[in-house]
């Protein structure tokens, strides 16, 4: 069986660093850091490379020799996050060979690269109402951090600059 994954597109903010991709995700409001190993798998998901060629082109890349399982961490990461179109069949290498619990995968691959092995950290944001509403609990006098310029009042007398009247800042 060949798998040939494909990573998820649309809907994404896509920003590539020497040694990471950071990915915001706008349906879910989540932010993913892929490090380069998986990053360099991710890129490679184009619907056509399979996981054994998407294996040679990471290797190829980190000028190392790649065990397959590296690439198939990545995508179950990459699967989880929702960053792949479809699932992972449960078939897991175009041998036939089934599948390896994650746990038994890296202790096998962490012996021979640590440093290729993929990782991809996650963070939800917050929505863009949430991040720009003041903290009702700011304090008195409320710092700017808590209650930046142009924020109405957040409450009786918490006001970022002047007085507060009629649930504004003056």
């Amino acid at each position: 069986m060949t798998y040939a994954p494909k990573a998820r597109r649309d809907t994404l903010i896509i920003r590539e660093f020497e040694d990471e991709t950071l990915v915001y995700d706008l349906e879910r409001d989540e932010a993913h850091c892929l490090n380069q190993a998986a990053a360099l798998v991710w890129k490679h998901c184009d619907g056509r490379k399979t996981v054994e060629e998407i294996t040679t082109t990471l290797g190829n890349a980190l000028d190392e020799k790649v065990d397959e399982q590296v690439v198939w961490l990545a995508l179950y990461q990459l699967r989880r996050r929702r960053l792949l179109m479809e699932r992972i069949p449960r078939v897991v290498s175009a041998s036939g060979r089934p599948g390896i619990s994650r746990r038994d995968l890296v202790q096998r691959v962490a012996q021979a690269m640590v440093i290729a092995l993929p990782l991809i950290t996650t963070i939800a944001a917050p929505t863009p109402a949430s991040a720009a509403s003041c903290s009702p609990n700011c304090g008195v006098p409320p710092t700017a951090e808590c209650c930046p310029a142009g924020c109405p009042c957040a409450g009786p007398s918490i006001c970022c600059s002047g007085q507060c009247s009629a649930g504004s800042c003056t």
